[in-house]
């Protein structure tokens, strides 16, 4: 009767929706019967005349599971070669023109053969979903990106299959399937989970009882977090904007970046913060001087920190320290995250000589310093899941007006170009369409903020994104323009071409209100549905609707 309520409750979500919807059967391991729940629902959506269909199901030779394919339609598998052998893999073209109502798609952590039309199937997923495509799906808790490191230290096992945090905090359900160690162990002795030739090295390796027991309690933890968030989310409580955010400092050379980078998207999943990672290129790291594998490992760092939810700014400077908690104060941050200290001869540090932690924990007030450690040091099991998270309390709610983006911008604010342009050439346009819209007179000085603010630290990322911002005294309200680039930045070098960019003006006043508006920009250009949304729009008209649309989405409208 559970499972039918949930199927109903889902089901009445697809009715009253006006995007896709997703739905995720979460589990702790193999064998603790997502799919087979996936289908059985499936069978019941059926029964209540919805088109469903199946887009890729992994029965992993399991019988009762291959049963249930039974009845429902099946879309073929595309066969794509790769290095002379032939693999199959999911048909998003066909299951886009097929176009359901809902369709299912094991394994969303996935990683596509080369040639596909995406590296990941969550990927595909979004595609799918951005066409109003509902799609209900299956994921192990270890295949998120923020629990890495903790599922590798609990369990010795490196996950290379990863999704991004957010995927999972977009689905519009998370179902739990759950069953005890004891009796999953026995699912995989009797020879329901693996070929029997595979049972005994599973049993002594992944499906060790300490293992699956800290795996559950990981997805028992992940689950209350979702739940907690949607709560807030229902009383509208908006904490982004309280003096409370998170910062993690990088380093192009620096040790294990991802399990700082994992780390903060933790701690700011459960803090309900904004979060920046913040790299200070030093004139010994000028790209002319760093050799270019160390160039491809940070560009790759500031990649997963932009996949984690961060946003992330580069800054150019000699004073680390000093540009540091200069970006603390100007962008309220609470908690910086900082990795081990690096290590200083002693006749140095005679002579006065300290690391950059020891000189941040010397110099900030009211502010939280942790250092993670992010040497490679063996931690026991058994303090793997104890260390996950700090022990911080979350900060009271604090009643502020909701805000959107939609408010502070028109559609005179939209510009869009079909050539490539230049940088600077680029901010003045949005610079003079954010102040019109807003009805501020123009004033060269507010575009020079803006050009002295990108000479500090380009806000031009490699995900295709920029956020140019300023705070500016005297401009008496908030302003925002949005520029589409078809042909991108002709004089930024990024791995992605700039597509999409957010100017954002604020009085200088208001700090608060120029941190809302990056949170709230940050998370639209997440939005793969949104920027598809606005990649196609072909009037200003459509890509300012666009951004409307996916706000009343947003806010349950």
């Amino acid at each position: 009767m559970a499972a039918e309520n949930r199927a109903d409750t889902f089901l009445r979500m697809i009715r009253r929706s006006r995007r896709g919807r997703l739905k995720v059967y979460l589990g702790y391991a193999a064998g603790v019967g997502k799919t087979y729940e996936m289908l059985q629902e499936a069978h019941r959506l059926q029964t209540e005349g919805i088109d469903v269909i199946v887009g890729l199901v992994e029965t992993h030779g399991r019988t009762d599971t291959a049963r249930l394919l039974n009845g429902l339609e099946i879309v073929p598998r595309r066969r794509i070669e790769y290095r002379g052998i032939v693999l199959e893999e999911m048909d998003t073209e066909a299951i886009l023109k097929r176009a359901p109502e809902i369709v299912l798609i094991d394994e969303l952590a996935h990683t596509n053969v080369p040639g596909s039309r995406n590296a990941k199937r969550y990927q595909d997923v979004q595609d799918i979903l951005a066409k109003e495509i509902n799609v209900i799906t299956t994921m192990n808790i270890q295949h998120l990106e923020s629990l890495y490191d903790i599922v590798e230290k609990a369990s010795g096992v490196r996950v290379f299959e990863r999704i991004p945090d957010s995927v999972l905090a977009d689905a519009d359900q998370i179902v739990n399937v759950d069953v005890t160690t004891e009796d999953l162990s026995e699912r995989l002795r009797e020879g329901k989970v693996y070929p029997l030739e595979r049972i005994e090295t599973a049993l002594s390796n992944f499906f060790r009882k300490a293992n699956l027991e800290q795996l559950r309690e990981l997805t028992l933890r992940e689950l209350a977090s979702q739940i907690d968030l949607r709560a807030r989310d229902d009383l509208k409580e908006d904490l982004s904007a309280t003096p409370d955010q998170i910062m993690v400092c990088l380093s192009s050379r620096g040790p294990n970046s991802e399990r700082l980078l994992r780390y903060a998207s933790r701690l700011a999943g459960r803090l309900n913060r904004n979060w920046y990672a913040v790299y200070v290129q030093t004139p010994s790291e000028e790209p002319t001087v760093i050799d270019a594998v160390t160039q491809r490992l940070l560009a790759d760092t500031l990649t997963l920190a932009k996949q984690l939810g961060a946003i992330v700014f580069t800054f150019k400077g000699e004073d680390v320290v000093k540009t540091i908690l200069q970006f603390a104060k100007e962008y309220r941050v609470g908690h910086i995250i900082i990795g081990s200290p690096e290590r200083i001869p002693w006749w140095q540090w005679i002579r006065g000589r300290r690391s950059i932690a020891e000189s941040l924990i010397r110099e900030a007030r009211d502010v939280t310093v942790v250092v993670q450690d992010t040497r490679a040091v063996e931690v026991s099991p058994a303090e793997a899941v104890v260390r996950e998270e700090p022990e911080v309390e979350p900060a009271p709610a604090i009643n502020v007006e909701a805000k959107t983006l939609s408010r502070v911008m028109s559609v005179q604010a939209v510009r869009m170009w079909d050539m490539p342009l230049k940088k600077n050439d680029l901010l003045r346009e949005l610079t003079g369409a954010a102040l019109r819209s807003a009805g501020i007179p123009q004033n060269p000085g507010f575009l020079a903020a803006v050009l002295a603010r990108e000479d500090q630290g380009s806000t031009f990322f490699n995900e295709g994104v920029a956020f140019p911002h300023a705070r500016i005294t005297g401009i008496g309200r908030a302003c925002v323009a949005l520029g589409l680039t078809r042909a991108g930045v002709s004089d930024v070098v990024t791995d992605k071409p700039i597509e999409c960019v957010f100017l954002i003006l604020t009085p200088e006043e208001d700090p608060d209100t120029q941190i809302r508006i990056l949170g709230l920009a940050s998370r639209a250009v997440q939005d793969r549905q949104l920027v598809e949304r606005l990649r196609s729009a072909a009037r200003p008209e459509d890509a300012f609707k666009a951004l409307q649309v996916w706000e009343l989405i947003q806010e349950g409208g």
